[in-house]
């Protein structure tokens, strides 16, 4: 009996599926990788939408009247608090990239700077509230140019 017409068939056969088989790990692998990048998208849209907003009632409830010092600091605690913030900076720290978690930290403590400010009584656009919005657009301008970065975003010409 001749083995020459079997062994290559069988060779040809594991070839073949052994081409199909990476094909389609490497397929699944760009996949997952497309996967991860949306959710990364999405989470850091969120994030820093929720800074965006945490920072605007912020500011809002401090430029209001309040009774008391004490009715201040709880308006604009509750402000911070009922954007969402917290939960989305949960998300980050979840699947974000660890150099853009770092950076997301250093804004959303920035903002908390300034929280804490204005809930002591800082007015806004002092002598005491520029500084900690000047740390607050610096944090959020590095943060946004990493989060571009680990999403293959170029890089902004302004900013």
């Amino acid at each position: 009996m001749d083995w020459m017409p079997l062994l290559s068939t069988l060779a040809g056969a594991a070839i073949g599926i052994t081409a199909t088989l990476l094909a389609d790990r490497n397929r699944w692998r760009r996949e997952e990788a497309r996967h991860a990048s949306e959710v990364r998208r999405e989470v850091y849209t969120e994030f820093v939408s929720a800074l965006k907003a945490a920072g605007e009632e912020i500011r809002a409830v401090a430029l209001g009247d309040h009774m008391s010092e004490s009715a201040r600091d709880t308006a604009v605690r509750e402000a911070f608090r009922s954007t969402g913030l917290y939960t989305v900076s949960e998300r980050l720290w979840l699947v974000g990239a660890p150099h853009v978690v770092a950076v997301g930290n250093e804004a959303f403590h920035s903002l908390r700077r300034l929280r804490d400010a204005y809930a002591g009584g800082v007015a806004v656009g002092s002598a005491d509230d520029a500084p900690l919005i000047a740390q607050r657009r610096t944090a959020m301008a590095k943060m946004r140019r990493l989060m571009r970065e680990d999403l293959g975003v170029g890089p902004l010409d302004f900013e």
